[in-house]
């Protein structure tokens, strides 16, 4: 029998037909043995597995390097010039509103909390908000705010179980800062820019209701996700590439800070936060320990009939020649990771994630550091609920504290 399911996902929410087995067939039809074949026969050349290296670091500086060039996004760096716009005094922490230039065309904005009480630099963590389909927002679906729209109230209740785990890891003694990443929040796509012809059949963008307003918003980023990677690709970068740089240009932020120990900085995301944490301990030795939640696959199994669920956020061409997603992360080892997976997460094949998984245990056990990685299993769809967050602040709090 057919079961309606609803899924929250890197892309957009929806409800869709689960198919039965009988009924079961590929997104690309007839082409899908053709190129599942392409991608299973790929070296990954890169991998720590893939032959013995003889320098641990040789490997990292090879595999890094690879995939700066493969993400093709270097713009020139510029004067960081950060602006604190709002403080505000909450419970065990303060929340300042910064504003820093990423390029010479853009500017994020992040939430820095800084907990109440400190006598020395402290630990620091960078959290990495998600996807969700909820482009109106970024920092402030996993930062507490005040006067929040019923829209974000629940989106938050679905996604984290009702607690923003920013203002947590805050109260528990870390130095959290929330970037907005590129298409989110501060760093949104501004809806009266481009031409009529792609917001007109979203009206309820001009509605006075702020919900109607926020939610049709998401609807028109969703559709125009497809408009901007095209953009991006035939510019001749990548859309992770301007992802990645956006969340590496924050360390150097968190940096300028006197409240933050630069030898122990963590980051952390749920879904496409956790793809961004993924890649930012991977590619960056000044993170010392990750949690990566809801995005851990191995991208060779991906291609079944979960690449539909996904954001056009994820591609990178040409990696699969040299390195899977869990050989991304594990440039790090033997640094402390956690992967937090979901056993009901709709996004990926069981499968998939399992070959991830183990793939990063092989590697960590190689480097005789099997107690530095851990998995976590939880029996539910794709999220981070308040029993999961407590478990990777854990984590953190044993890593950098």
């Amino acid at each position: 029998m057919k079961k309606r399911i609803f899924i929250l996902f890197t892309g957009i929410s929806l409800c869709f037909t689960e198919l039965s087995a009988q009924e079961v067939k590929n997104d690309i039809g007839q082409f899908y043995s053709e190129f599942q074949e392409y991608a299973s026969k790929q070296p990954m050349s890169l991998s720590y597995l893939s032959k013995e290296w003889p320098e641990l670091e040789q490997w990292r500086i090879q595999g890094r390097a690879k995939m700066q060039e493969l993400l093709a996004c270097s713009p020139k760096p510029v004067p960081l010039d950060p602006v604190i716009i709002e403080t505000t005094k909450k419970e065990g922490y303060t929340r300042y509103k910064v504003r820093y230039h990423l390029t010479s065309f853009r500017l994020t904005e992040a939430y820095l909390l800084i907990p109440d009480g400190l006598t020395g630099p402290a630990p620091a963590v960078i959290a990495l908000h998600d996807h969700g389909g909820f482009y109106y927002f970024g920092k402030e679906k996993i930062t507490e705010t005040e006067n929040q729209p019923q829209v974000l109230k629940d989106f938050i209740i679905k996604a984290y179980g009702g607690r923003t785990y920013a203002d947590e890891l805050a109260r528990k003694g870390f130095v959290v800062l929330c970037p907005d990443a590129f298409y989110f929040g501060s760093q949104r796509i501004d809806e009266t820019q481009v031409p009529e012809y792609f917001t007109k059949k979203f009206p309820d963008i001009k509605s006075p209701d702020k919900n109607k307003a926020i939610n049709a918003y998401n609807q028109f980023c969703s559709e125009h996700e497809q408009i901007v990677a095209k953009y991006l690709f035939d510019a001749g970068t990548t859309w992770p590439g301007v992802l990645f740089y956006g969340d590496r240009v924050s360390i150097y932020y968190l940096l300028t800070r006197p409240e933050v120990d630069p030898s122990r900085i963590g980051c952390m995301g749920l879904s496409i936060g956790g793809f961004r944490s993924a890649h930012l301990f991977g590619l960056d030795p000044r993170i010392r320990v990750c949690v990566d939640a809801g995005w851990m696959t191995s991208y060779i199994k991906q291609m079944d009939t979960h690449l539909r669920y996904h954001t056009w956020m994820i591609y990178v061409p040409h990696q699969l020649e040299f390195l899977d997603l869990p050989d991304v992360v594990s440039l790090n080892a033997p640094r402390p990771l956690m992967i937090i997976n979901c056993n009901k997460d709709l996004l990926y094949s069981l499968d998939a994630m399992h070959s991830a998984a183990d793939k990063i245990d092989t590697i960590y056990k190689r480097l005789g550091a099997s107690d530095q990685y851990t998995v976590k299993w939880y029996d539910v769809p794709h999220s981070l609920n308040v029993e999961m967050q407590n478990d990777a602040i854990s984590w953190l709090e044993k890593w950098l504290k």
